[in-house]
């Protein structure tokens, strides 16, 4: 007669339970393999240890692979995935759309030029432009004359902000007044003080800010994403400051 065993009660919601039905499934297989195997005896006894080995091989297989899927350890199958390599074709593509999105919004002469794919962005300068260490890309139109801005004085300029697609998003000229800041107060972002630092006053510069010199981005601010931002800045002068104290009351005073 076949064997018959009996269900262990499942007590531990763990790993372990998992581990102990693979054991007992398995050994019930095994039980009932071996058991009708015995039948075959008449037939010959090669035939008879042939079938028993051969069926605890493929047990042995699917106890295994049991114990691996459970566990999370599964075998990885090899990949056969290719990477995506870029196609200067598309690089082409890209940027003659973005040279017709700057052309309809009015981009100045000599704008930059951004081949955007995903999060990479490649920027498209002429020679006149320079680099810094910091990732701030520049070119001074008029260098200026005097010296350069330094921390706690402040500084008046005109300016006007462009995104990627070479559309106006601020100007100081539109508004009808310039803008001031004092150096070194976190202020502005810091690729804009950056940029500003090393002007003279009368000087104008187009600075080219990357992300991660740029503003914060999230639900809680202005920017949605992180972009280049392009800057056409005129400094107009600069100002020594000095802090006045009225009894209770401080402030700060520049000329």
């Amino acid at each position: 007669m076949p064997m018959i065993l009996s269900t262990p009660r499942l007590s531990e919601p763990s790993f372990l339970s998992y581990a102990r039905v693979g054991i007992v499934s398995t050994q019930r297989k095994k039980t009932a393999i071996f058991c009708s195997s015995h039948r075959l005896k008449d037939n010959g006894a090669s035939l008879q240890s042939g079938c028993v080995l051969h069926r605890k091989e493929n047990l042995s297989r699917r106890f295994l692979l049991f114990v691996l899927v459970s566990s999370g350890l599964s075998p990885t199958l090899p990949s056969s995935g290719k990477t995506k390599s870029k196609n200067p074709y598309d690089e082409k593509r890209l940027l003659e759309q973005n040279k017709r999105r700057q052309k309809e919004n009015n981009a100045p002469e000599d704008f930059p030029n951004f081949i955007r794919e995903g999060f990479e962005v490649k920027v498209v300068t002429s020679e006149d432009y320079r680099k810094s260490d910091s990732g701030l890309i520049y070119r001074d139109y008029e260098v200026g004359k005097g010296d350069c801005p330094k921390a706690g004085q402040q500084v008046t300029f005109h300016y006007i902000g462009y995104n990627e697609s070479g559309r106006r998003i601020d100007s100081t000229y539109l508004q009808g007044a310039p803008a001031r800041i004092r150096m070194g107060t976190n202020a502005v972002v810091p690729g804009f003080e950056e940029g500003i630092r090393a002007m003279r006053p009368g000087g104008k510069r187009r600075i080219i800010i990357p992300p991660e010199l740029g503003p914060p981005v999230g639900p809680s601010t202005f920017f949605s994403s992180k972009q280049f931002e392009v800057f056409d800045i005129e400094l107009l002068s600069i100002q020594n400051c000095q802090r006045r104290t009225i009894a209770f009351y401080s402030d700060v005073v520049c000329n």
